[in-house]
């Protein structure tokens, strides 16, 4: 992986997604749209009072209104190329990697 490029990295957790991109020269976050947010309150809650409960509060869907964000702010402040850390995905759980594929696929 070059140290040229902005790196997107994503923070799950079984609550959460994160999509995060920092900046090559600083390693600071430049752009980030989280799942926690009030427009995903009302899905977060669909989760909550389904039955089976759930414990994966998020879903591909929800990775992919994420990445909408995300691609939204790093469009408004002029950034057009993101690298992805392979490794770093590849050592993830796989429940957690088929999640976020649709995630991958629109940054494509």
């Amino acid at each position: 992986m070059s140290t040229n490029h902005h790196v997107l990295r994503l923070v799950l957790s079984c609550r959460k997604i994160i999509a995060q991109v920092t900046s090559p020269n600083s390693c600071s976050i430049i752009a980030m749209a989280p799942s926690f947010e009030q427009e995903f309150v009302a899905q977060y809650r669909a989760k909550l009072n389904c039955f089976p409960r759930s414990q994966i509060f998020w879903d591909a869907k929800v990775a992919s209104l994420v990445d909408e964000k995300l691609g939204l702010c790093l469009w408004e402040i002029g950034v057009i190329g993101v690298e992805i850390d392979v490794s770093e995905e590849l050592s993830r759980p796989v429940h957690h990697r088929i999640r976020v594929l649709p995630l991958f696929d629109s940054i494509k």
